[in-house]
């Protein structure tokens, strides 16, 4: 292992807020001089939440779409104990294909390698490094880098472990009637174009509000906050 990535290896340690577990992901992205580094957990309840490089976009829409229910990569990685390569996996099927050539337009590169990750009372997470090349040099770079990245994988899903222990809501978070009706249409099923017309404001505001409410709730993504602020009985359905 190489000093530089014994460095990184040691700042994820270090983390002590969610900014910086996202601040983790580009720095690793940048190391390797690749498209896009994601961490991506997949609770028993149906909870997503991670940390990456994917734009904000092609998250929401990945989301709001149910892609999880479909996507290749996390039902491949759902039986298998070892790291693969995306072109083994399945992508014969009509909505696999939908779901690569939407996830190319969003600006996901063509390769891909992932981490199979499971932790304690059945956590599973998947590690993915990804890339826009031709196949020999997507070849080389797993090679030189498979072993590197399973153990950035196994330290990266220790440290969430660690966050996710220690999330308990505050007993006085609130959130603003204007978070919370947010909240609240999403959880509802409402996309975000179709919540913000129903609330007569404009997209950017409404990311603004739900951007607030998910601080508040020490959420890492949207999803993540709908659920928290369900269980937390600050938004009712």
């Amino acid at each position: 292992m190489t000093d530089v990535l014994e460095s990184y290896l040691d700042r994820l340690q270090q983390a002590t807020t969610l900014e910086h577990l996202q601040q983790s992901t580009e720095d690793l992205r940048d190391h390797y001089g690749i498209t896009h580094v994601v961490y991506h957990w997949v609770s028993s309840v149906g909870e997503q939440y991670g940390a990456g490089t994917y734009s904000t976009d092609w998250v929401d829409r990945y989301l709001e779409r149910g892609y999880v229910r479909v996507d290749p990569v996390v039902q491949g990685c759902l039986h298998r104990f070892h790291p693969v390569d995306w072109k083994q996996l399945d992508w014969s099927g009509r909505v696999a294909r939908e779901l690569l050539a939407d996830a190319l337009a969003h600006g996901v590169g063509n390769q891909g390698f992932s981490i199979p990750i499971r932790g304690p009372n059945g956590q599973f997470a998947v590690f993915t490094a990804n890339h826009s090349c031709n196949d020999l040099e997507w070849s080389r770079f797993v090679q030189a880098n498979m072993r590197d990245l399973i153990i950035v994988a196994h330290d990266f899903n220790r440290k969430a472990l660690e966050f996710e222990g220690k999330r308990d809501l505050a007993p006085s978070t609130t959130l603003s009637p204007r978070e919370t009706s947010a909240l609240t249409l999403l959880a509802k099923g409402l996309s975000r174009a179709q919540a913000a017309d129903q609330l007569e404001i404009s997209e950017h505001t409404l990311r603004v509000y739900i951007e607030a409410a998910r601080h508040k709730l020490g959420a890492l993504n949207t999803t993540h906050a709908v659920a928290r602020a369900l269980n937390a009985g600050l938004i009712v359905l």
